[in-house]
């Protein structure tokens, strides 16, 4: 890594990375790459934001819903076709460039911020 490149500690604490599950997800056919739309739960704080996700490689609608998921809750929505995304899932690539949800491997609750 370049020394450019690099940020500050205070800088990555105002990236706000939180736990949800995923209460629905559905098709996004109008979406230039494949992808779904997620309707995620972040708990009594955040409540449901919903977030534009290109993971259909790895999964189906049905293994989505009741998932647990990180995703960052404080980037301004994005318009993603006729759909406003209000969160970015994380995810890692695969050697394929197939994503991978991140999420906890313990129960924490709704809405929990990453330390």
């Amino acid at each position: 890594m370049k020394q450019e490149d690099e940020i500050g500690f205070e800088d990555f604490l105002k990236v706000d990375i939180r736990v949800g599950q995923v209460v629905s997800a559905e098709a996004f056919p109008e979406a230039r790459k494949p992808a779904f739309k997620l309707y995620m739960d972040f708990g009594p704080e955040i409540g449901i934001r919903k977030s534009s996700a290109q993971i259909t490689d790895l999964y189906t609608l049905e293994d989505l819903v009741g998932r647990r998921v990180a995703a960052v809750v404080n980037f301004p929505p994005r318009q993603i076709g006729p759909f406003m995304s209000e969160v970015l899932v994380l995810g890692f690539s695969d050697a394929e460039g197939r994503i991978s949800l991140v999420k906890p491997d313990h129960e924490v609750p709704l809405g929990a911020r990453l330390h």
